[in-house]
């Protein structure tokens, strides 16, 4: 059971019904886990720079390996709600999470995502030099700081326990 309730809309604050309001305008109904934030309009606009950083890795990662590298972060990670979110990403491009091969990219991104994730353990160097091999110096920063943000939406749902999105549900692991 979720530590902190979402935000009703009704009894909100003027300043929470428009930070709602600009989120629905921009993305939809908000998640729970936006429902959640929303009780900080500025803890909501901070975690929301993951959409920033997500429309600047995607265009040279591609939207299959950004998801796979998305996934592995929250997988290690052991965020049921983002993992979750990302298995529905991942299926919904036709993979099976579980058993899809991955390109030799989308390895190192996985590899790479899971050393981000265990930050505690650092990155190995030869990963490293696998990496800079692989990604511009610009591309590298990008990337370190959308799993930042990936690991910080991680930290969030797990610590408070947001509860998984009834549109996920179907998409949990077995």
């Amino acid at each position: 059971m979720a530590h902190i309730s979402q935000i009703d809309y009704e009894t909100s604050s003027p300043e929470i019904r428009a930070a709602f309001d600009e989120e629905t305008r921009l993305r939809g109904a908000p998640t729970n886990m936006k429902r959640t934030l929303l009780h900080s309009v500025p803890a909501h606009k901070a975690y929301m720079e993951w959409y920033s950083l997500r429309d600047v890795v995607v265009p040279f990662l591609g939207k299959r390996a950004f998801s796979v590298f998305a996934y592995a972060i929250s997988s290690q990670n052991d965020c049921l709600l983002c993992t979750t979110f990302f298995r529905k990403a991942l299926i919904d491009q036709g993979l099976s999470p579980e058993s899809f091969e991955p390109t030799a990219d989308e390895d190192l991104l996985i590899a790479f995502g899971r050393a981000i994730a265990r930050h505690y353990e650092g990155v190995d160097p030869a990963l490293w030099e696998r990496v800079r091999a692989r990604y511009s110096e610009t591309e590298i920063v990008n990337l370190v700081a959308f799993a930042g943000l990936m690991v910080a939406t991680n930290l969030f749902n797990n610590v408070v326990q947001v509860s998984v999105d009834d549109q996920l549900k179907d998409y949990l692991k077995a």
